[in-house]
């Protein structure tokens, strides 16, 4: 590291700022820094374009060792096979309540009482914040590396792949072209339906519901 990667240790100084200033801000805020509107505008643009997985997928298979035969029963499978509707309909359920929690965020922050049962409703929301991230987590983890929990932000078992979203969902695209059309499209369906229950995990913890 003192040769070749941070020869000044400059960027070693800079992440411990970073992480000392985010620890600030998460241990003395009254409401937690979360924005989940982000996390909506992400989930819109990766689930409404099922399009460029099959483009991105189909190119990175062909490229490297699959052949076209694959890659067209891929075509096929994810063409006519695959529904997205779960996916797209949980989605919308936590768009919609992130949009009820930056109403609710406004209300906390305007309301001048600062007595112990406003202490409270602060509290309570804080910690719906801090399940609904939790609700992105799987216990078994992802299919073959349990070790990555999360459902949308774990790296794709290709390192080569070019999707960002969805690892789950990212493997068993690159699986599928190995496999038969039967065992392929319950697997990639299976991964679709994780992804959106862990997507209605998240919108009832921000609504205040079990889970």
């Amino acid at each position: 590291m003192a040769e070749h990667g941070d020869p000044s240790f400059h960027r070693h100084i800079a992440i411990a700022e970073i992480w000392g200033l985010l620890g600030l801000r998460l241990a003395d805020d009254p409401i937690l820094p979360f924005n989940y509107l982000s996390y909506a505008t992400q989930l819109h643009v990766s689930a409404y374009l099922p399009k460029p997985w099959l483009s991105l997928s189909y190119e990175l298979l062909h490229y490297f060792i699959l052949g076209l035969e694959h890659a067209t029963a891929l075509d096929v499978l994810l063409d006519e096979g695959i529904s997205l509707q779960l996916l797209n309909t949980s989605i919308d359920e936590l768009t919609a309540a992130i949009r009820e929690a930056v109403e609710e965020v406004q209300k906390l922050q305007e309301a001048k009482d600062t007595g112990y049962f406003a202490s409270l409703r602060r509290r309570a929301f804080n910690d719906r914040l801090m399940l609904a991230e939790r609700g992105f987590l799987e216990a078994e983890g992802l299919k073959g590396r349990p070790w990555f929990k999360h459902l949308l932000y774990s790296p794709p078992e290709d390192f080569e792949s070019k999707l960002s979203f969805f690892p789950g969902i990212a493997d068993a695209i690159s699986q599928a072209a190995r496999s038969t059309g039967k065992e392929a499209h319950s697997s990639l369906q299976h991964e679709i339906w994780r992804v959106a229950r862990a997507i209605q995990r998240a919108a009832a913890a921000l609504r205040g519901e079990l889970i």
